[in-house]
C-alpha cells in the first residue's frame, strides 16, 4: 500500500509510516483489498486527510469504522456518496441539525462540504472488508489515526472535539480539553439515540457558538 496523502498531513504523520506496526499494518490492507470486497476503494482511504488539511481543521468528529456496504463509505466518517441512501445514524444526525438550527434536511448525504470548511471526519480504522463491521480492528489504525488527533490537539488550539459514544470518548483522552472544547454525547446510531442523550445534545449550534467566541468562522452545517 503506497501512502499517498495530502501534504501537511505527510510532514506530520511520515514517523508513523516509519514505526514497525505500520508495514504490517499496509501488508494487511494489500491483502485484504486484494483477496477481499473491502472499502472505502483504495483511492479513499486517506479522503479525510485529503479533504481537510491540518492547517484548515476546526472541528473534529470521530467515528468508528467506514460502512461496510455497498457503495457507502467515500472515507469520511459518517458520510456517504452522492445518491446513495443516508444509513440511520446520519439521518438522526441531519435531525438534530434540523432541530437545532432549523437547517432543512439536505438531499445528499455527502459531507464533503463539512470537509473543506475544516471539518475533519475521521474513523478510527480507516478500511473495513464488505459486511463485516469492526473487520480491520486491532491491526493498527487506531494508532495511525491516535497520532493524527493529537497532532491536532498539540499544535492546534481552539479546535472543537465532537465525541460521539463510549468508543469516541475513550479514543479522545488524548485531547487537551484545557485548550479545545470537547462535546460528548450518545452516539447518533438509532439503537444508542432511542435511550436518549443524542437528540437535544445541541453540538452543532455550540460548535458555532465557540468558534464565533474565538473569532473563526462558523461551520455551516
Amino acid at each position: 500500500m503506497k501512502v499517498v496523502i495530502e501534504p501537511s498531513w505527510q510532514q506530520r504523520l511520515h514517523d508513523e509510516f516509519e514505526k514497525p506496526y505500520f508495514p504490517k499494518l499496509a501488508e494487511f490492507v494489500r491483502q485484504e483489498y486484494s483477496t477481499q470486497r473491502c472499502y472505502p476503494p483504495g483511492k479513499l482511504i486517506f479522503n479525510a486527510f485529503d479533504q481537510c488539511p491540518f492547517d484548515a481543521v476546526r472541528v473534529v468528529i470521530l467515528g468508528q469504522d467506514p460502512y461496510h456496504g455497498e457503495g457507502q463509505a467515500n472515507g469520511l466518517a459518517f458520510s456517504v456518496s452522492d445518491g446513495i441512501t443516508k444509513p440511520p445514524s446520519l439521518v438522526n444526525i441531519f435531525k438534530e441539525i434540523q432541530d437545532d438550527l432549523g437547517k432543512p434536511v439536505p438531499k445528499s448525504g455527502n459531507l464533503e462540504r463539512w470537509a473543506v470548511q475544516g471539518v475533519l471526519l475521521l474513523n478510527a480504522t480507516l478500511t473495513v472488508r464488505a459486511g463485516q463491521a469492526g473487520s480491520h480492528q486491532g491491526k493498527g489504525w487506531e494508532a495511525f489515526t491516535d497520532a493524527a488527533i493529537k497532532h491536532v490537539s498539540d499544535e492546534k488550539e481552539n479546535v472543537v472535539f465532537l465525541l460521539w459514544g463510549a468508543y469516541a470518548q475513550k479514543k479522545g483522552a488524548i485531547i487537551d480539553s484545557s485548550k479545545h472544547l470537547v462535546l460528548t454525547s450518545k452516539h447518533p446510531s438509532p439503537m444508542a439515540a432511542q435511550w436518549g442523550g443524542w437528540f437535544g445534545n445541541k453540538h452543532f449550534s455550540q460548535t458555532n457558538e465557540y468558534l464565533r467566541s474565538k473569532g473563526l468562522g462558523e461551520i455551516d452545517w
